[in-house]
């Protein structure tokens, strides 16, 4: 059992909390001296001494660790956790049932009720990711609570923290049950992604972009032509061939994007020399595209929250109508850029006034066709809109 420490809560956070805010600021903490080590269990009281919520220390991004109950006799332990997996997997059995879809996520952090951690399937292998030492320090817990929930062929894990040179029980991402081929092949709506679980941060594909990817390979790109930037290992670019597109680009700084690329198109049976795939930094191509005057039929836009070339820096919060202008001015009358960000800096209303300031800036006139959030399995707690962080907006150009 692990010792719980009395954390107070400055008088003007605690209503926040206790309707359900999940995110420990650190501007909340009154008696911020007191965290030892992360990992512990907290109670956040108010300066009465009166019981808000349980929680744990855990430092990520702006926070110092999240809300786990607003019950004052929470125990956590393995059987709070099985309790939170099974109500996560129960919520997602559509997903387990659909066999032309075999990677989805199974647990969203808050969302699912703990903050720091996220839980993927592969086909029978499971992926957690550790967002912090706090929540890794309950790894035993979880670990025993998620093999008594599931059946699982393997389980493997990735930590997204900074140890700080402290001793950590292990190096490998592999826990437990049967190592995974390299890669596993999975479906997601009948196309098939190469995954890499024992490979560094670079899986393979990102889940949440898969209610996009479809919509681009149904409703957009027959007989067009696709470029497809930040193209990582071409996902969005092998759903646009599967949808019958004439000829798809691929524009990706990472020279790995090339080979991950190809193994793409490779698995779905599409010819690689009909594509094409570039290892170039994405803003010198739209500098080549605009003065070659090439037109696209279709742009799509996934760049990451913030990125550093050796010229280049961008910030999405800053950077993203300039962006837009250069894809304006190589998308063909009628075309569509799938404008996306994954920044949880600015909501999907200032990331529509992007999109209206860079139109409006080159006098040009556009229509949004529709727009994605993150879907079902991405579950969001509604208390904390940060964790809804997904936007993306298909627009067409009209003149």
């Amino acid at each position: 059992m692990y010792k719980e420490l009395d954390l107070i809560i400055k008088a003007k956070f605690t209503k926040n909390y206790r309707e359900g805010y999940p995110l420990i600021s650190k501007e909340s903490i009154f008696d911020l001296n007191k965290l030892n080590k992360e990992g512990e269990i907290l109670n956040l009281i108010d300066n009465k001494k009166k019981f808000i919520a349980k929680a744990y220390y855990g430092m990520q991004n702006k926070g110092y660790g999240w809300v786990l109950s607003l019950k004052t006799n929470e125990k956590i332990n393995t059987e709070y956790f099985t309790r939170k997996i099974k109500l996560a997997v129960e919520y997602r059995k559509e997903f387990y049932a659909d066999e032309t879809t075999t990677a989805f996520r199974v647990f969203n952090g808050e969302g699912d009720g703990v903050g720091g951690l996220t839980i993927d399937y592969f086909d029978g292998y499971y992926l957690l990711t550790w967002y912090s030492i706090g929540i890794y320090k309950l790894k035993k817990e979880i670990l025993q609570a998620l093999k008594s929930v599931i059946d699982y062929k393997g389980i493997y894990q990735k930590k997204r923290f900074d140890s700080k040179g402290m001793y950590l029980d292990d190096s490998d991402d592999f826990i437990c049950g049967v190592r995974a081929n390299s890669p596993i092949i999975v479906k997601e709506n009948s196309a098939n992604f190469a995954i890499y679980l024992d490979d560094g941060s670079m899986i393979g594909v990102f889940l949440d972009q898969r209610d996009v990817r479809k919509t681009i390979r149904d409703k957009y790109v027959k007989g067009k032509i696709i470029l497809n930037t930040f193209s990582y290992t071409g996902a969005f670019s092998i759903f646009a061939a599967l949808g019958g597109a004439s000829k798809t680009t691929s524009v990706d700084l990472a020279k790995r994007s090339l080979e991950k690329t190809k193994e793409h198109f490779s698995i779905n049976g599409i010819d690689v020399d009909k594509q094409d795939i570039i290892v170039e930094d994405v803003f010198n191509y739209f500098k080549y595209a605009i003065r070659k005057k090439l037109l696209f039929d279709m742009v799509v836009l996934d760049p990451p929250s913030f990125a550093r070339s050796k010229k280049h820096t961008f910030s999405a919060s800053k950077d993203y109508v300039n962006l837009l202008k250069e894809a304006i001015q190589i998308t063909a009358k009628g075309g569509i850029i799938v404008a996306s960000t994954n920044s949880a800096s600015f909501s999907m209303m200032i990331f529509k006034d992007f999109i209206s300031k860079a139109f409006r800036e080159l006098n040009t006139k556009f229509k949004v066709e529709e727009s994605f959030s993150l879907p079902k399995d991405f579950k969001v707690d509604k208390k904390f809109q940060d964790g809804d962080y997904l936007k993306v907006v298909f627009i067409r150009k009209l003149r």
